[in-house]
């Protein structure tokens, strides 16, 4: 059914827990898993954060392979900027994934939350599936 997995990855706590589930699919499944960490460019005259410096994505996307080579799953990685949602779903559409899997902090639950929410806005504009991880 899920021939390919993206699973946006941003070093929370609900990222790492999703990872759990998405072993699981891929494993289930036999699916190829892209791990995408996707960087938000600064506000014109804003520096960029140690967050989004090129080697705390490199780092962040390394341990994130190496959390499911662990378990025997070849994870691809991949790095975009741009907004989040946004780009999580053109990079799903590019790659013709069957499945999005994503952690969620619960922002979008409220009516303020839910017009920033990443998960909310990648769950209209996906073009395929989103399984979001509580």
């Amino acid at each position: 059914m899920f021939k390919s997995v993206l699973f946006p990855v941003d070093g929370s706590r609900e990222s790492r827990e999703a990872a759990v589930v998405v072993a699981d699919i891929v494993k289930t499944y036999q699916a190829k898993l892209t791990i995408l960490s996707v960087v938000e460019p600064p506000e014109e005259g804003q520096e960029p954060t140690p967050n989004n410096s090129p080697e705390a994505i490199a780092n962040l996307l390394k341990s994130a392979q190496e959390v499911f080579a662990q378990q025997g799953i070849e994870a691809e990685a991949v790095e975009r900027q741009g907004k989040a949602a946004f780009t999580i779903c053109d990079v799903a559409d590019e790659l013709d994934m069957d499945l999005i899997v994503m952690g969620s902090r619960g922002t979008g639950l409220t009516d303020e939350g839910a017009a920033e929410s990443v998960t909310n806005l990648t769950i209209n504009l996906s073009p395929c599936p989103v399984l979001v991880v509580p």
